[in-house]
């Protein structure tokens, strides 16, 4: 794919380009690749149609978290998914650029993957204490914020604690930031909950313009969160995902042993993936995935 405009970054799964003109010069095009990231890795196997499912996907959800993000004097960054190059459309967004804030924020309703290790080391996810006698599975008590660092494309995320999200961006802001990503969730969860699908956590990204708020990247995809079929739900085991979790198992059953480069996926489980996406559009949004 090439497009006439200036690259100005390339991500795990997206590129970004300038899309700026005089009548607006602050423009940008995120465009979403059918690339899959396991384990800090980029693996040589594209998932069919990935790129087109977490685009569609982020904005349909854009339209829906809209009056929670009124309610806090906040706005999203997504201007068109349409008015975009004919060669990205479908998974190409134009937005607007925006000061990224250095955090990821995590909010979690129920335990799970590296939110479980920690509790069952610690009885706590950083400074967020957790009743005792959880599995990996359970729903939480309240949904709880558990940020974590912001990392660059080949490092980990680190999960950090409020404190760190103060000292990064302030009191007020760090405030903000959970408060505002607690009923996004919130909210997020009750739909899905409503399509049969347990939001079991999911990360968002804000950015600024100027002293406002703003949601940005995207937003709660198979990519960005934990998504589980209602109706098989049972704590106390992992649980059959929409997201990419399904690569993950197949990568450690394979023996990869995460340092050497990474193996090329089986027709089945790239088939199997991208059924799983989408799936989880499909049944989230109510619509067929063309």
């Amino acid at each position: 794919m090439s497009l006439d405009l200036p690259l100005i970054a390339r991500g795990k799964v997206r590129e970004i380009y300038d899309a700026s003109s005089p009548a607006a010069p602050d423009r940008l095009l995120l465009v979403a690749s059918d690339r899959i990231s396991a384990y800090d890795w980029v693996l040589p196997t594209p998932i069919p149609d990935k790129g087109r499912v977490l685009t569609q996907l982020s904005v349909w959800w854009f339209d829906q978290l809209t009056p929670v993000l009124d309610s806090f004097g906040a706005t999203h960054h997504l201007v068109s998914a349409s008015d975009v190059p004919a060669s990205v459309a479908g998974r190409g967004m134009l937005v607007r650029r925006l000061e990224m804030l250095p955090v990821e924020c995590v909010a979690r309703g129920y335990l799970s993957g590296s939110g479980t290790k920690e509790y069952e080391r610690t009885g706590s996810i950083r400074d967020v204490p957790l009743p005792a006698g959880l599995v990996e599975g359970s729903q939480l008590p309240v949904p709880v914020f558990t940020p974590s660092t912001k990392a660059e494309v080949g490092e980990h995320d680190e999960a950090i604690d409020f404190a760190a999200v103060v000292s990064a961006v302030g009191a007020e802001r760090a405030a903000e930031l959970r408060e505002l990503t607690l009923a996004l969730y919130r909210r997020g969860a009750e739909i899905a909950r409503d399509a049969g699908i347990v939001l079991a956590d999911t990360k968002f990204e804000f950015g600024l313009a100027g002293e406002s708020l703003v949601l940005g990247d995207e937003v709660l995809t198979p990519d960005s969160s934990r998504f589980w079929p209602a109706d098989t739900w049972s704590p106390g085991a992992v649980q059959p995902s929409y997201d990419k979790q399904f690569v993950r198992d197949w990568l450690t059953s394979s023996g990869w042993d995460r340092v050497s480069e990474p193996p090329e996926l089986p027709d089945d489980v790239v088939a199997a993936t991208r059924e799983r996406y989408v799936t989880a559009y499909e049944q989230l949004t109510g619509r067929r995935f063309a």
